[in-house]
């Protein structure tokens, strides 16, 4: 079911504001680099929620055990205050990881390197726990030498692959992926729009909702990415830094004709 489809059967697209935690506190930087920090995590949380934000992503950037312990402590936290879908990333290599992110609130779970060193991961994580409790994370990278022309990066996207990243999506969703986060690396943190080609070529493939993440700048480059393909929109240096309110977002894609909460 394409974007335009579900706007048209009444299913609103949706705002993420995206967290990225190392050490506790929320970092953001361009193309995956020179992080800096934003804020504490559970106090932006709430701020997104009362915001009118429809779910959040937190993604541990660290992922060592220690930084897995407090990303724990801040999925906990948010949750006893914020009440939409938390969706949690970064260090999940197993089911017993799910099952411990779960125990302290989070509603999904996002994989990316342990499933493309494990592919047989995401069928085990699918089977026990539904589809809809799993995201496929993709760091993808514009390349030339995949048939596509997308490569899939892991390690925050400071690893390249060898894979290409349509086919690999293709394949998560047929092990069991319920979800497509489409985080575009060439484009993150630029604030120059979202890479509107690979929202696209992934919406051709994909019959389980893709989540357009890396680009966001202005209020007007949301509809785009809707039309492209998108069922969610992920942002989160322009939510961060103010420079984009929540509301503004959904006012502005409402304006194109986009159904939003």
């Amino acid at each position: 079911m394409t974007s335009t489809q579900s706007s048209e059967l009444g299913v609103a697209t949706r705002v993420i504001p995206c967290l990225d935690v190392s050490g506790g506190r929320v970092v953001k930087g361009v193309n995956f680099e020179n992080l800096r920090e934003m804020g504490d995590p559970v106090e932006l949380a709430r701020e997104y929620y009362e915001q009118g934000a429809d779910e959040l992503t937190f993604l541990d950037v660290g992922a060592s055990v220690e930084a897995r312990d407090t990303m724990y402590d801040v999925v906990r936290a948010t949750a006893e205050q914020v009440f939409i879908p938390l969706t949690v990333g970064g260090g999940v290599r197993s089911v017993d990881d799910v099952s411990r992110l779960q125990d302290v609130g989070a509603d999904k779970v996002g994989v990316n390197s342990a499933g493309i060193a494990r592919p047989d991961l995401l069928g085990e994580i699918a089977d026990r726990y539904g589809a809809q409790c799993l995201v496929l994370s993709l760091d993808i990278k514009r390349a030339s030498h995949t048939p596509s022309g997308f490569v899939v990066t892991t390690h925050g996207g400071r690893r390249e692959t060898d894979i290409d990243a349509l086919a690999w999506a293709r394949e998560a969703i047929e092990r069991g992926a319920g979800e497509l986060l489409v985080n575009s690396i060439d484009a993150d943190g630029t604030k120059q729009g979202f890479d509107l080609e690979l929202i696209s070529a992934i919406r051709e493939l994909s019959h389980v909702p893709v989540i357009a993440s890396g680009g966001a700048g202005d209020v007007r480059d949301f509809a785009p990415a809707v039309r492209a393909g998108a069922d969610a929109i992920l942002a989160a240096t322009v939510f961060h830094s103010g420079q984009i309110r929540i509301g503004d977002a959904k006012r502005a894609m409402r304006e194109e004709g986009v159904l939003v909460r």
